[in-house]
């Protein structure tokens, strides 16, 4: 299969599995930034890849993604009454909308 097939063939997940990849937005200075260029910015699980994530927010949003970046984020090493302890790893995924398109975070999912 060339690299042409490949990018062509679609990732197809149930609706449930898009629930699940998408679990939930954020909401930080930097995100509310991002907004304004046509960017969204959702916490997703550390095994979600990347055409998983663009099925997902395609599939529940009605929307054309252009692009998907992710990194995780590493846990903190914090102290949890007296001992210490270490925060979990989470994945964000930043998604890149084709123009003129947007995501309305206030409203809930249909």
């Amino acid at each position: 299969m060339s690299e042409v097939q490949r990018r062509a063939a679609k990732t197809v997940i149930s609706r449930e599995k898009m629930y699940q990849t998408i679990l939930s937005p954020l909401v930080t200075e930097k995100a509310t930034m991002l907004s304004e260029t046509g960017q969204i910015v959702f916490r997703v699980p550390l095994e979600a890849s990347k055409p998983e994530i663009k099925a997902a927010v395609e599939g529940l949003f009605g929307v054309t993604v252009l692009a998907v970046n992710t990194l995780v984020v590493k846990g903190k090493s914090k102290r949890f009454k007296g001992r210490p302890g270490q925060r979990s790893d989470w994945k964000k995924a930043m998604i890149r909308l084709e123009a003129g398109q947007s995501i309305d975070l206030t409203t809930g999912l249909a």
